[in-house]
């Protein structure tokens, strides 16, 4: 995704400062279901879901098309200049950065549910049912 300069799950990058201790997500049961007491791995561990919600945080660069006049170089000429850009442009690109981040995790997760065999069964699970 363009503009995107980090993604964590979980406690993220707050992980590399912990314990193991404080860091591990422990296991228990609640209501017959086996749940951890904390979602620090944001429901991935090694790769593969531990059954706890999925949780993923984006960060993003900032637009460049500022209004503000900023240097650069003209390729051209190779000489140093000063730009201001001009016309219509989204100051903050959050709004439309939500539903696209939210599409492309849904398709990642649906290819590998492709990929380990799963849709057929669900699908074949929700006409039984």
């Amino acid at each position: 995704i363009p503009a995107v300069k980090g993604v964590e799950f979980g406690a993220g990058f707050r992980i590399a400062s912990m314990k193991g201790s404080e860091a591990n997500d422990q296991y228990a049961i609640r209501d017959g279901k086996i749940v951890t007491l904390t979602n620090n791995s944001g429901g991935i561990i090694g790769g593969l879901s531990n059954g706890m919600p999925i949780k993923v945080r984006v960060a993003f660069k900032p637009t460049p098309s500022i209004s503000k006049r900023q240097r650069t170089v003209n390729l051209k000429t190779m000489e140093e200049e000063e730009i201001q850009i001009a016309g219509r442009h989204d100051p903050c690109i959050v709004p439309r950065a939500v539903p696209v981040v939210e599409a492309c995790l849904a398709f990642v997760l649906a290819d590998h549910a492709l990929r380990a065999e799963k849709i057929p069964r669900i699908i074949k699970s929700f006409r039984e049912s």
